[in-house]
Parts: structure tokens; C-alpha cells; sequence
């Protein structure tokens, strides 16, 4: 890492053109290694700041920053934000008209762009290179970079254009982020972007701020849904829904009830699509009802919970939709219903795939290790941040497993047969053969094999059952798995915890099937919870906190742009508590920028004055 007048002119572009402070978490490092020009792959929470890790080495290099996201929502987002900010950035996509995209292209040949967002698709025109390879770059940055990977929960084909960049771009540094790759999909963004020794940071997945809850359905799910939501009126929310129709009809069910519901999905026109997306961003309360075809990159601040009224793919794809709530870092709600129907449909799913046999293994898996989560006894949050391989982690304290706790079963003599396993075999062979040897089962096996203490000491046990347990370890860090270039292997994990299980002294719990949930309870859980506030406001101060909001609101229409790209909540209760006399005092709030102040300083400060 850098420490000298490179990290020190991104610092103070940190502070004069986005209004923070300092760095959090690794940005610094990452900023760091592009500024050195030098290439990087960055795993970032969602809510961790990855934009930032590329756009002010952008304006800080010279040369022009590249951006390559996969969604036009995605890309209009962050340069609205952008431009906000006094950012001359601009992007390339196919609702351009040929006069905005003449008037774009004009700036770009002028030199007058810090940054450019792009598709795959737009970048990798032979028109699109030729013209970018007689410019200075500054960097290119691959956006939600594991849609590159096979593995992935996300993978998109046109991603594995991107490794060409290597050689089109040899000397401009490339930087892959994205908020959720396990250790196999990270080396797979390695190989297929052709990233070589480039340095790799990975950040905690801590989501502190989330509150995790899953339940199991009753019938389809949609009279709980619809009692979820209505017990969170009056705030942003997204609900999740596994097919097109699902979210046209529980949207419709929902603006029965009184909500404010909108639905999204492929399904929709695409200006139908935009407006309604536009709707969902500029109002204060609303919830959008959609398939998965919504959510990448947005970045409203203020959503207050996500419901999955259909389980996702994988853990990866719902650490990254539940992680769409509490942008902000205040407390927000991720709920998910399921049921071993869904996990069935699931796994026809991936069956009726075009996709080769160990493609559809690794699907299979995540989907079990998936539901392994979602109906175990194991805190939420402490088994998401183990299954992406995190270390030391501790139980969240505040989701319903932490709270109240299920019935479970003892399955510790079950866990030290598998991990004893796993030890004989010296960590060289996956789940497969580790089931197999279990219930010896293992074809044409060796002497060695057959000789161990742990040769056929499970054949009590169904096959399911051992890769459900085996699912449970990992999840609990008491096993790890290496990606091992494709043909994973399963180790010992965190040596102290194994010895305590074998001592008898950890217990390792399996959670049973559970009874209807308790309709009378908001939660279906009896359980208590205590919300902390958006900000230590005075009732005087909540006043000039709302007439903040409501200046806000008419600003954002008259620019026709999302509310938070102009100032985000917590900006808006940091300048009600502090009450600024002036801009050198309203400068002190996190989130005011050089830009922002010159374009709003006198408005909000006269908002002050008469609240």
C-alpha cells in the first residue's frame, strides 16, 4: 500500500468532491494499489463503498476511467450520483439517443470525461476499442465482477469478453469488484479476467445493521407477506418473487391492502420498467415487488427491509439482495420464507439447465448449503460470513436464531464421525467421497482406505443426510472448502473449534422441522427486538429534519432524480443536529462535498434558518 501524495490527493478528493471524512474498511488499500498502477480483484459488502475504490482513482490518474457495469440501471445511478457531485462522468448505453450519444462522444474525443460507464457489449465493439485505444486511460474497472464466473450465482457470457482487456490494455492497471464471490468464483474472476498476481482484498461480509429472519410457508406464503409489509407501512421496502406473475399478483394484492406496491420484472416493457424504477427511488415510501431482474446496483439508501417471498439461487445471491436494505446503516429487515417445496423446484431448475455436469453440481450444492442456512439453528449472519470463507466471526446477536433460539437436535457424535473422516482422509477428496467413505460405500477402495477407524462408521445415515450435515459444517467454519481449480476439497477448519467438538465440549446442533409459525406474533417467533433510531433527534430537531426531507423532495422532481443522489437521510439528521449558522459549519456534515455545498449551501441553509 501507498501512504505518500497519491493517497493523500485521493483523501482530500474524498473530502472535497464526496463530502466524507476518511477511507473505511480496506478502500484505502484498494485505492492504494490502482493508484500505484497496479491491477486488483476487491470483495466489498454491499453498502462497503466499491464505487468508490474506482472512481476517485479515476479523477486522481490521469486519463480516462472506465467503467464496465452490466445493468442500464446500474450505470444511471451512479453517474446521476456522480454528476450530482460535480463529476464529469457520462455513460454509453442503448437509451442514448444519437444526439446525446454524438454530444457524449464529442466530450470524450475533448478529453473533457473523468469517468465512463459502459456494458460489456458497448465496450467490446471493435468501433468502441478503436477509439478508447488512441486515449489515455486512467483505469478500467469491472463492476459486479462475478458475473464473470461459471460458478457464480450471476453469470453473464458476455463477461468472458472482458479477459482480452489484458491484451488490448496491457499497461492500464484493471480493477474487479463486487460485494459476494466465494473463494472458487474469486479465482475463477482470476483465470477469466486474466488478473495473474494481481492482488486480492476481501473485506468482512458484517451487515451489522441487518436484522435476519426466515420462516417456513404456509401454503404459498402470500397472506404473510402481505402481513409483512403492512406492518412496515410508511417505509421502503423490496419484496422478492420467484416468477413474473408471482410479483404482478402480490403487487396487486398488496395495493388491495393499502401499499404503495409497484411491480418489476423482464417481463415489462422497458420504459414501463424505467418509470416504475424511478417511482421506487424518488419516493420516500414505496415498495417494488419484483424478480430478480431488480436490484443490481441500486442504491437507494433508505430501504427498511427486503422480503424473499421465494428463496433465492444461493447464498450469494441473497446476501446480495438482502444487502439492498440498511444502505444507510441504520437497522433493516432481511426476511425470507421458505419451504421444501421450493428447494424441489429449485433443483428442477438447475436440472432442466443447459450446463455441463460439474456446473450443475456446484448449483446443486449452493442451493443445499443454501437452504442448510435457512433452516438450521446456526446464527444467520455468522454462517453467511463463514460460507465466504471469513474468519473469527461471531454470532450477530439480534437475528431470530440469536433471539430465540429453535428446538434442535444433538447431531456432536454425527459431527465427529464426518470430521473425524475428513482427518483420516487428509483433506484431499470432496463431499462425494467423503459420504461414500462414510457409509463404505466407496468404489473399488483401496486397502489404506478400508483400514482406517472410519471406514463405513456412517452407514446408519442416509447419503442426504451426511451432505446435509456436511453442508452444516462448513456453514459453522468446522470444515472449509478449496476451490482446488475445480475439483473442490474439503479440510478441517478452524483447529481450536474441531478440537472442541471432538472434546464434546462445542455442540453441534441440527435444526428440526418446525410447526406453523405463530400468526399472532409480527415475526411468527415470540421474541422481542429493540430498534435504534435514525439519529438522537429532539422533537424541535425532527421538525427541521422533515422540512430537510420535504426541500429534498421538490429538488429531486425538479431535477428529475432519486432523492438520496442529492443528500441521503443520515446527511439530512446530521445537518438537523448540528444547525448550521453557515456553509463553513454545514460543510462539517458527512456527506457535503465541495460541489454539493456550492450547488445547495444557500437553499439549506435557509431551511434551517426558518425551521
Amino acid at each position: 500500500m501507498i501512504d505518500g501524495p497519491g493517497l493523500e490527493a485521493a483523501r482530500e478528493v474524498l473530502q472535497r468532491i464526496f463530502g466524507h471524512a476518511d477511507f473505511r474498511g480496506l478502500q484505502d488499500q484498494v485505492v492504494s494499489e490502482v493508484l500505484a498502477g497496479r491491477s486488483a480483484i476487491a470483495v466489498l459488502p454491499t453498502g462497503g463503498g466499491k464505487s468508490l475504490c474506482y472512481q476517485i482513482p479515476s479523477i486522481v490518474r490521469p486519463g480516462l476511467g472506465l467503467v464496465i457495469s452490466p445493468l442500464i440501471a446500474l450505470m444511471s445511478d451512479q453517474v446521476a450520483a456522480l454528476q450530482q457531485s460535480g463529476v464529469a462522468a457520462e455513460r454509453l448505453d442503448s437509451t442514448a439517443s444519437m444526439a446525446e450519444r454524438d454530444q457524449i462522444l464529442r466530450r470524450l474525443a475533448d478529453g473533457e470525461l473523468d469517468l465512463l460507464y459502459l456494458s460489456p457489449e458497448g465496450l467490446m465493439q471493435p468501433a468502441m476499442l478503436e477509439r478508447l485505444s488512441r486515449m489515455s486511460l486512467s483505469l478500467i474497472a469491472i463492476d459486479e465482477a462475478h458475473c464473470v464466473s461459471q460458478w457464480g450465482h450471476d453469470f453473464r457470457p458476455d463477461y468472458r469478453l472482458l479477459g482480452r482487456l489484458a491484451e488490448i490494455f496491457p499497461d492500464v492497471p484493471r480493477l474487479a469488484v463486487t460485494a459476494t464471490a466465494d473463494a472458487r468464483t474469486r479465482l475463477d474472476i482470476r483465470q477469466e479476467l486474466r488478473l495473474g498476481e494481481a492482488a486480492e482484498f476481501v473485506d468482512s461480509f458484517a451487515r451489522p445493521e441487518l436484522i435476519l429472519s426466515a420462516e417456513r410457508k404456509t401454503g404459498r406464503g402470500r397472506a404473510r407477506v402481505i402481513e409483512l409489509v403492512k406492518a412496515r407501512m410508511g417505509t421502503s421496502g423490496v419484496v422478492y418473487s420467484g416468477s413474473r406473475d408471482g410479483a404482478d399478483e402480490l403487487a396487486e394484492a398488496l395495493r388491495a391492502e393499502g401499499v404503495p406496491a409497484l411491480s418489476y420484472h423482464a417481463g415489462l416493457d422497458k420504459a414501463v420498467r424505467a418509470e416504475r424504477l424511478e417511482k421506487f427511488l424518488e419516493a420516500d415510501a414505496a415498495v417494488m415487488v419484483a424478480t430478480i431482474a431488480f436490484g443490481m446496483g441500486i442504491d437507494k439508501p433508505d430501504v427498511r427491509f427486503v422480503i424473499h417471498a421465494d428463496p433465492p439461487a444461493a447464498i450469494e445471491a441473497y446476501w446480495q439482495e438482502i444487502g439492498r436494505a440498511g444502505r444507510d446503516g441504520q437497522p433493516a429487515d432481511g426476511i425470507t420464507l421458505y419451504s421444501s417445496a421450493d428447494l424441489a423446484w429449485a433443483l428442477r431448475r438447475i436440472d432442466s439447465r443447459e450446463m455441463g455436469p460439474e456446473v450443475k453440481q456446484v448449483q446443486v450444492r449452493k442451493a443445499r448449503q443454501l437452504y442448510a442456512m435457512l433452516d438450521g439453528a446456526v446464527c444467520r449472519a455468522a454462517s453467511v460470513r463463514r460460507y465466504f470463507g471469513e474468519e473469527g466471526v461471531e454470532v450477530c446477536g439480534v437475528c431470530d436464531i440469536c433471539i430465540s433460539p429453535p428446538q434442535s437436535v444433538d447431531a456432536t457424535e454425527s459431527a465427529q464421525k464426518a470430521l473425524a473422516a475428513v482427518h483420516r482422509l487428509g483433506g484431499r477428496f470432496g463431499r462425494a467421497r467423503i459420504v461414500d467413505h462414510l457409509m463404505g460405500k466407496t468404489k473399488e477402495p483401496s486397502d489404506w482406505e478400508t483400514g482406517l477407524s472410519t471406514w463405513g462408521i456412517g452407514a446408519a445415515f442416509s447419503p442426504k443426510g451426511w451432505r446435509d450435515l456436511i453442508d452444516g459444517l462448513l456453514l459453522e467454519g468446522l470444515l472449509v472448502e478449496d476451490p482446488n481449480d475445480g475439483r473442490p476439497v474439503i479440510g478441517l477448519g478452524d483447529a481450536e473449534a474441531v478440537r472442541s467438538v471432538y472434546r464434546g465440549e462445542r455442540r453441534v446442533a441440527l435444526r428440526e422441522h418446525l410447526e406453523a409459525h405463530d400468526a399472532s406474533t409480527r415475526s411468527g417467533r415470540p421474541r422481542k427486538r429493540t430498534r435504534e433510531a435514525m439519529s438522537a433527534l429532539s422533537p424541535e430537531n425532527t421538525v427541521l429534519f422533515e422540512a430537510l426531507r420535504a426541500w429534498r423532495k421538490s429538488e429531486a422532481v425538479g431535477q428529475s432524480v432519486p432523492p438520496y443522489v442529492i443528500f441521503h437521510d443520515k446527511t439530512l439528521a446530521e445537518i438537523a443536529l448540528l444547525r448550521p449558522t453557515d456553509a463553513a459549519m454545514l460543510a462539517l456534515a458527512g456527506g457535503v462535498g465541495t460541489g454539493k455545498l456550492e450547488r445547495y449551501g444557500a437553499a439549506v441553509l435557509k431551511v434551517v434558518r426558518e425551521n
